[in-house]
């Protein structure tokens, strides 16, 4: 009995840390993903995350 329930024990702690592997990998491509270069502007959204200046707001600032 007690040699059932140690591997048991074994058997669950390496499906943890299979599981906490996959996890790390999916969350390390996701930002990988998420802060990839792109290849093409985005509209008027800048690649800074700032929205940029129009012309007809930069001459009322003056």
């Amino acid at each position: 009995m007690k040699k059932l329930l140690a591997l048991a024990v074994i058997a669950g702690g390496v499906l943890f840390v299979i599981k906490r592997n996959k996890a790390a990998k999916a969350e390390a491509d996701l930002w990988r993903e998420a802060t990839a270069p792109t290849e093409r502007p985005l509209g008027s959204v800048s690649t800074n995350g700032s929205a940029p200046a129009k012309a007809a707001d930069a001459s009322r600032n003056n």
